[in-house]
């Protein structure tokens, strides 16, 4: 797909010509001389009468006309040279690609030296560019009927630049990859429901486990009864369909010790159960399981990517329904921890399923623990939706997660846990645990009650239940950086 190239971009017969423009103020100059002088001048008329511009994630589309041989040329604006980095670049590109979208371009040449700066390196701006343009081209076309499909998909880019062709090359892999990943994430989220059963996910992560060679292991509702994983079956119990609890193992070691591991909520559709939600919220709960849609779309990009330390997936997979079998408001169950549990709102369940999913993480011997999961409207009214909230017990580690969420420019938020917050989660008459001791700091209930099993495991939770709704995929590629990062430090 990528092709490295050092001759002249003009000659480029690629449907389009994509090139970054800094303000400076902007002039066709240097490496874009070449394409001013084929349009004799023009496009710096264009400049001059405000048609085209710089300005950061000010994008064009100009028809070529015959000056070059490329029909188009995208223009993705970076303001100025001294502020960009990787993100401004991903931004720009972004939104050139969704633009550009209409004309089905199947092939694209891209000047990728007129993106790089004294800050910004060829192999930094391959990478952001190519993860940009493939995240933006992504569309999920679910179940449509033949004829109703997009027409044309991107099959090649032509990457012009003097830069080194292999690193450069490497990074364009690794920005598909990334972006890859994250569209999977996508895919598998935006699935209806009835497409996307917990033996859907598990059948996903075993596609995944032999095409990367991970160790794959799901029980079934017996085998988690026969260990007494009460709080994950309680929320499953009310549904035809079977529970999975999926667990994914990535060892490119002797040892498997201090992995680090990922749980995902994989809720594939919450009614609410007896605490059932309105008619309007209801409506795309079938995204209830993003959480471990992201886990799975990280595995994806661990396979490819290969890190040299050992990361683990696990996915505790049901839909939260409403019959005659189904979990009750002032239950009391028992969880795999052992820990009893009152019951208060059937609604409250993702933090039961990660309860026990944790557990049994710890039992596989997870020595940090990340868990990802749509799991509070709280967190919406607390932070917005561009922003997911987070909760931890090691600030070290917190750090280590933090640094990969600028990495992927996914914004998270530290939420406070106090020892009044402890307190209230573990105010029950008749339980050692609440699963929903009240409205105030709601977000922070939700994710407190999920520490009470991460207990001094490194651990830190992510709430996405606001991001990903603004932000499909999110936190695929922190997690994935989180994993792909030195930690020889």
């Amino acid at each position: 797909m990528f092709t490295i190239k050092k001759e002249p971009f003009i000659k480029t017969k690629a449907d389009a010509l994509l090139i970054g423009l800094y303000d400076k103020p902007l002039k066709f100059e240097g490496v874009l001389q070449p394409l001013d002088d084929a349009f004799s001048g023009q496009l710096t008329e264009l400049v001059k009468n405000g048609d085209l511009s710089a300005k950061k994630e000010n994008t064009s589309v100009i028809p070529a006309l015959g000056h070059i041989t490329a029909k188009r040329i995208v223009t993705a604006g970076l303001g100025k040279e001294k502020e960009a980095d990787f993100h401004v670049i991903h931004k720009a590109v972004k939104k050139a690609a969704k633009q550009s979208k209409q004309y089905g371009l199947e092939s694209i040449a891209v000047v990728l030296d007129s993106f790089v700066t004294e800050n910004i390196t060829a192999v930094e701006a391959a990478e952001a560019l190519t993860e940009a343009f493939f995240m933006a081209r992504f569309e999920y076309t679910g179940y449509r009927t033949p004829g109703n499909e997009p027409e044309k998909q991107l099959k090649t880019i032509d990457v012009y630049t003097e830069g080194d062709p292999v690193e450069i090359k490497a990074a364009c892999e690794v920005g598909k990859t990334m972006a890859d990943g994250t569209n999977t994430a996508i895919r598998l989220t935006a699935t209806p429901p009835n497409m996307m059963t917990a033996d859907d996910l598990a059948l996903h992560a075993k596609k995944l486990a032999d095409q990367y060679g991970f160790e794959l292991e799901v029980l079934e509702r017996a085998d988690m009864e026969k260990i007494g994983m009460g709080a994950f079956l309680a929320v499953a119990q009310g549904s035809v369909e079977p529970p999975k609890m999926i667990t994914l193992k990535y060892n490119p070691a002797d040892s498997w010790e201090n992995v680090l591991t990922f749980v995902g909520k994989g809720v594939t559709f919450d009614t609410g159960g007896y605490s059932i939600k309105t008619k309007d919220g209801i409506v795309g709960m079938k995204t209830d399981m993003g959480g471990a849609a992201a886990v799975l779309g990280a595995m994806e990009i661990i396979g490819e990517l290969r890190p040299d330390r050992p990361v683990m997936a696990v996915i505790p997979a049901t839909d939260n329904v409403i019959s005659a079998n189904a979990f009750k408001p002032d239950d009391v169950i028992t969880s795999l921890s052992g820990k009893t549990i009152e019951v208060k709102n059937t609604d409250a369940e993702g933090r039961l399923v990660l309860a026990d999913a944790i557990t049994y993480a710890k039992q596989q011997r997870a020595g940090k623990i990340v868990d990802v999961a749509t799991l509070t409207g709280g967190v919406v009214i607390a932070l917005g939706k561009d922003k997911t909230g987070a909760i931890t017990n090691n600030e070290p580690f917190f750090e280590e997660v933090l640094e990969a969420s600028h990495e992927a420019g996914e914004m998270i938020w530290q939420l406070p846990l106090t020892e009044y917050d402890k307190k209230r989660i573990r105010n029950s008459d008749v339980a050692d645990l609440n699963n929903s001791p009240g409205r105030d700091g709601h977000a922070i209930m939700g994710g407190g009650f999920i520490g009470e099993f991460a207990e001094n495991t490194p651990w830190v939770h992510l709430d996405i239940a606001g991001s990903a709704e603004l932000t499909p995929g999110v936190m695929t590629r922190t997690l994935a950086i989180l994993a792909l990062s030195d930690q020889s430090e």
